[in-house]
């Protein structure tokens, strides 16, 4: 089969290094039908537009609403991700689906905590500077609702003394923006394996 040698197809290395992620992830994706690919031989090719297709079809899904029960989730790990900017809801909703987490977002951290009463988290993501609740407070409670959950900081004004209260109030990780789609997805798979606070 011959593809046109357009910028409309991809390779498999060009799509590693457009969504950032590592060879398995992208074999997982074809392989659970997420990713549309063409098989070239012993190569695969993808068209962009389906790429980037796929990454609009993860951020509007999850727009707000609560995910389905466990049962209906085929064992993935929920997130929570808290932030007043609704572009970077978006965009931290796409680097997880990346990594095949069940994706929540909230605008603030009532909202967020209300989500957390009525449904189970396996991870929180918050920004530290949000108007009302900020990342610091909204992490106190969380602890109180469930002492071992993990929670991830993220900032674009970091302190070293916000960085030490995060750590104190046994935040997980403490991300400064700008962070990449890798540094995402390693520190939510290493808080989600560290053990239990």
């Amino acid at each position: 089969m011959t593809l046109p040698t357009d910028e409309g197809f991809l390779t498999t290395e060009e799509v590693l290094d457009y969504l950032q992620v590592n060879l398995r992830t992208v074999y997982r994706l074809i392989k659970a039908g997420k990713l549309p690919a063409v098989r070239v031989g012993r190569q695969w090719r993808f068209r962009k537009r389906d790429v980037d297709a796929w990454l609009e079809s993860q951020g509007s899904r999850h727009d707000r609403q609560p995910s389905p029960p466990a049962a209906e989730r085929d064992g993935r790990r929920r997130v929570l991700v808290v932030d007043d900017e609704s572009s970077m809801r978006e965009l931290m909703s796409k680097i997880l689906a990346l990594g095949n987490y069940d994706v929540d977002t909230a605008s603030d951290g009532s909202v967020a905590l209300d989500r957390m009463r009525a449904s189970a988290y396996d991870l929180l993501i918050a920004d530290l500077k949000m108007p009302g609740m900020d990342g610091l407070t909204l992490l106190r409670h969380a602890k109180r609702l469930r002492a071992d959950l993990p929670v991830i900081i993220i900032t674009g004004f970091s302190t070293e003394s916000n960085a030490i209260e995060a750590l104190n109030l046994r935040a997980s990780k403490y991300l400064k923006k700008p962070f990449g789609i890798p540094q995402v997805l390693e520190a939510a798979a290493e808080a989600l394996g560290a053990p239990a606070a």
